[in-house]
Formats: structure tokens, C-alpha cells, sequence
């Protein structure tokens, strides 16, 4: 098949297009890139505003000395544990509950799905919750993270509207072979649903991950507490935390290792380059199907 010649009109609207994307990206990129050359850099020269666009006086310490940190493995863990489950049960509920308020025949769907729909707009607040949480008895549990965050609206109506798309007669043929609810929705639907609960799964694990105010809320257990939030505290006293970091280092100090000499700044930087990276890495996974997710069954025919 011969290829079609672009216009001048397209080349010039081809490298419009391109250029501006370009531009986008490295505004989006350069924060991150920032973060990571000054960890890398010359403490001194971070702290004084020195390193824009190109790192100096390269090093490692700084992750070396805040990965040394007491209890950040066992947060590590904790931080861990509640995105991995806590995503693997968002993504579970998502998926029944959006199939199940595709059912006819189930007793008070639509006042069900309009509850569910309501705690998008209205919130009790953070002492009712509290109180909730509290009488519950899940304040400082490892389940405090989990449960509350099972059953998210949003994700709940995105499964629904992707499994309104797919065709009834799949259902219909596996009811005519005597197929029941649950064989249905794990047999058929569940494996159909693919792109739409990849979508859920990232919105899901970046919540969880990120999230440290159910730390801060819910837990005073030191050993439940989450990565983020032992994060969040060491950027807010990063000045002792500077201090404490020199005194351990030792007194006497070569040429070499001033350069490594922690700083606020460095503190603040290289606590903020550990909590992004991971779910950095992870996102690029996920991100193909993000876009067949959203836009399926968007547009109905």
C-alpha cells in the first residue's frame, strides 16, 4: 500500500504538535530530576540553591544515611503490606459490586447503587470517623488501612459502566448452562474486565501508597507505622534530624565526606526521592492500559 504524502500544512502541524508535547514532558519530568540531582550533589551546594540542571560532586551517602534510619524497614513493610492488599480488595469489590448493580434482579439495586453514589459528595468528617474507626476497634490494627478504603465510589461506577459494554448473551448462554452469580462473575466477567480493573489497581496502590493521614489519624503503635508517614515526620524535623545524622557520622570528618555532610535540604529531598521512586517504577506498568480502561464503554452505540 502506498503511503499518503503529508501536506506542508501537516508537516507544520506535526512539529507544532510534537514540540509542544516535548515541552510538556520536560515540565513534568524536570521536578523529579531536580529531586534526584540534588540527593546525588554536593550538600553544601544543594542547600545554597546551587544545583538547577547539572549534578556536582557526586555521592550516594545521603540515601546510604536515610535508609539507615531506625524503623524505616519496618515501615517499608507496613507500606508494603496495606498497598498490596488493600489494592488487591479495592479492585475485588470494585469489580463485584460494579457487576452486581448491572443485575436486574437484585433486591434495591438502584437505591444500593445511590447510597453508594451520595458518600461521593457528603462526608461525615474526621471525628465521626474517628469514632467510627474507634468502635469498630481498628484504630491502631493493620486492618485500620484496609477496610475503610475497600469500597471507593468512583471506582465502583468505572466497573460498572465497562461491564454495561460487554455483551449480555455471555451472561444469558452461561445462565442457560446453569451457571449461578459467583461462577458467572469469576468464570466470565471477571476475566473480561481486565483493562478496567488494571485502571482500578493504579488508582488504588497510588492511594494507598501515598496516603499517610490513616497513620496519622488512626495509629500510635510505632510498629504500625507507615512508610509514608515516618517520611512525613522526618521531613518535619528535618533540622534535628540533619544534626542527629552529623553527630553520628562522627566528629572527625576528611575533605571527602563534608561534601556528604547531611543538610536540611538533602534530608528533605532524599525522604521525598524514596517515596516516589517506587510507585514511579510501577505506574509505567499499568499505564497501557489506562487510557482502553477509562474510554471502554464510555460511548454507547
Amino acid at each position: 500500500m502506498k503511503k499518503k504524502k503529508m501536506s506542508k500544512n501537516d508537516v507544520t502541524f506535526n512539529i507544532i504538535n510534537y514540540a509542544i508535547f516535548a515541552i510538556l514532558t520536560l515540565i513534568c519530568a524536570y521536578p523529579f530530576y531536580y529531586l534526584i540531582i540534588n540527593t546525588i550533589s554536593d550538600n553544601s551546594l544543594s542547600a545554597a540553591g546551587k544545583i538547577n540542571f547539572w549534578p556536582s560532586g557526586l555521592h550516594l551517602s545521603n540515601y546510604k544515611q536515610v535508609l539507615g534510619l531506625s524503623g524505616l524497614g519496618t515501615a517499608a513493610l507496613v507500606s508494603v503490606g496495606k498497598t498490596v492488599l488493600g489494592t488487591a480488595g479495592t479492585v475485588l469489590a470494585s469489580a463485584f459490586l460494579g457487576f452486581m448493580f448491572t443485575q436486574e434482579r437484585m433486591w434495591g439495586r438502584k437505591v444500593w447503587y445511590r447510597l453508594i453514589v451520595i458518600t461521593m459528595y457528603f462526608n461525615a468528617g474526621v471525628i465521626p470517623m474517628y469514632l467510627t474507626m474507634k468502635t469498630l476497634h481498628l484504630t491502631n490494627t493493620f486492618w485500620v488501612y484496609i477496610i475503610p478504603a475497600i469500597v471507593q465510589p468512583f471506582n465502583v461506577i468505572l466497573v460498572k459502566t465497562y461491564v454495561e459494554s460487554l455483551p449480555k448473551a455471555l451472561q444469558e448462554a452461561a445462565e442457560i448452562d446453569g451457571a449461578g452469580i459467583i461462577k458467572i462473575f469469576f468464570k466470565i466477567i471477571l476475566p473480561l474486565c481486565g483493562p478496567i480493573l488494571a485502571t482500578v489497581a493504579i488508582f488504588a496502590a497510588v492511594a494507598q501508597w501515598n496516603n499517610y493521614q490513616d497513620t496519622l489519624l488512626y495509629v500510635t503503635d510505632q510498629s504500625l507505622y507507615s512508610l509514608q508517614y515516618l517520611l512525613y515526620m522526618y521531613i518535619n524535623q528535618a533540622n534535628s534530624l540533619a544534626a542527629s545524622i552529623k553527630q553520628s557520622a562522627g566528629s572527625a570528618m576528611n575533605a571527602a565526606s563534608l561534601a556528604s555532610q547531611q543538610t536540611p535540604t538533602s534530608v528533605r529531598m532524599t525522604v521525598s526521592v524514596i517515596v516516589v521512586l517506587p510507585i514511579l517504577f510501577i505506574y509505567p506498568m499499568f499505564q497501557r492500559y489506562f487510557v482502553k480502561g477509562i474510554m471502554i464503554g464510555s460511548v454507547k452505540g
